[in-house]
């Protein structure tokens, strides 16, 4: 049974993390040693390798990790399903991007395709990324230990928060803080992550190196939150509830006018477009090793966050591995309420979803709905490619 990340104690992927030294499978008949590995794989999570930069890829659940040489059939057009992607779009109350692609094929369809919309919490995946970049470059180690002491904290969701106020300070694997920022969207865990690996312009030059296009990357989470807000941010606003305070004395003008200006221009933007073209290319292993692969998709297969908005309308036999994104409100106005995703067929095939609602009125409910209208119209589009497809 896998060690899940416990919201109470994140420190307990500690442990699913730590290398495990065994001298005495070397001596192991072939088929002692394969069965040694499955039963480690079955007892605990993703572990990493004592050396530098590599990553166990027997830890890696098979069911989870995407095929490093995938060949898609590109033969079905999208016409049907940019029609029905239009007409979802069209018909809410609200500015919404949407974008779906077939991992391995060249087509893309959607509503407000090149338009940037806000990211929040999506962006933790590129900070992931460049983590495991720089894993697959043997400049950074999955198992090495990172300190989170108060002044780290952040603002809003912040799992890890409680626990570092009460010991003075945690020291986890930057594994267990990418599980952490993916999977529980801690953006305290997030923050350590992006400077462990060099800060936002290194995210931003491993976004350029690898070509992806249409996505921006913002100043962190403390910096960028602040300015959405209409603040300047200092350390004071982390504890207690100094943030909102000082968020709720500025005038609704002011708020209004910073709030705009976000959502106008986000520094955190992306482009649906760019973003389902990044996820198609993680999903087939353009990205990062095989290994890396696998151990980004199998943290996103166990997102938290989320779990009614794209997951809620997946149809039976499918699988989905995502991120959620939900920015600040103000009177009745929702921002940068996203989800993005990985989707795999029960044939095997994948393809890249990207939701992002810049702003809206409606409740909850309602963008779940327009999120499951999605999914349902990609699972049409698939059965039919499916049903007039000619196999050998």
């Amino acid at each position: 049974m896998s060690i899940r990340l416990n919201r109470d104690t994140p420190a307990s992927l500690n442990r699913s993390f730590a290398p495990k030294q065994s001298p005495w499978r070397r001596r192991l008949s072939l088929a002692g040693l394969l069965a040694g590995l499955a039963g480690l794989v079955a007892l605990s999570g993703p572990r990493l390798a004592d050396a530098p930069g590599r990553l166990l890829a027997a830890d890696i659940r098979p069911a989870q990790a995407a095929a490093p040489r995938y060949h898609a059939d590109c033969s079905a057009r999208p016409t049907r399903l940019q029609a029905d992607l239009a007409a979802i779009a069209a018909g809410f109350n609200g500015r919404v991007g949407i974008a779906v692609a077939k991992a391995g094929c060249d087509w893309m369809a959607g509503a407000r395709l090149r338009e940037y919309f806000p990211q929040q919490s999506v962006s933790k995946l590129w900070v992931s990324l460049a983590v495991l970049e720089a894993a697959d470059r043997g400049a950074l180690r999955l198992a090495q230990p990172v300190t989170i002491r108060p002044v780290d904290l952040t603002l809003f969701n912040q799992p890890l928060r409680a626990q570092v106020l009460e010991q003075g300070s945690v020291t986890l694997p930057v594994s267990s803080l990418m599980h952490s920022a993916l999977s529980l969207s801690d953006n305290t865990a997030n923050d350590r992550l992006l400077w462990t690996v060099a800060g936002p312009d290194h995210v931003r030059t491993v976004l350029t190196e690898k070509g992806i296009t249409g996505i921006r990357f913002g100043a962190g989470e403390r910096l960028m939150q602040s300015a959405v807000a209409g603040l300047r941010w200092n350390q004071s606003l982390s504890l207690g509830s100094n943030f909102e305070q000082a968020r709720a004395r500025l005038s609704k003008d002011q708020r209004q006018a910073a709030l705009a200006s976000y959502i106008a221009d986000p520094m955190d933007g992306a482009q649906p477009a760019g973003m389902a073209r990044a996820l198609a290319r993680l999903a087939t292993g353009e990205l990062l090793s095989p290994q890396a692969t696998g151990v980004m998709m199998d943290i996103l297969s166990r997102t938290h966050s989320g779990p009614r908005r794209l997951k809620g309308g997946l149809e039976p036999g499918w699988k989905i591995f995502h991120k959620t994104g939900t920015g600040q409100e103000l009177a009745g106005t929702a921002t940068g309420y996203n989800d993005v995703a990985i989707v795999q067929a029960p044939d095997g095939a994948y393809y890249s979803v990207a939701v992002m609602i810049g702003e809206t009125r409606v409740q909850i409910p309602e963008r779940m709905k327009m999120m499951h209208a999605v999914m349902a119209a990609l699972a049409q589009f698939h059965d039919r490619a499916a049903a007039t497809t000619v196999r050998p």
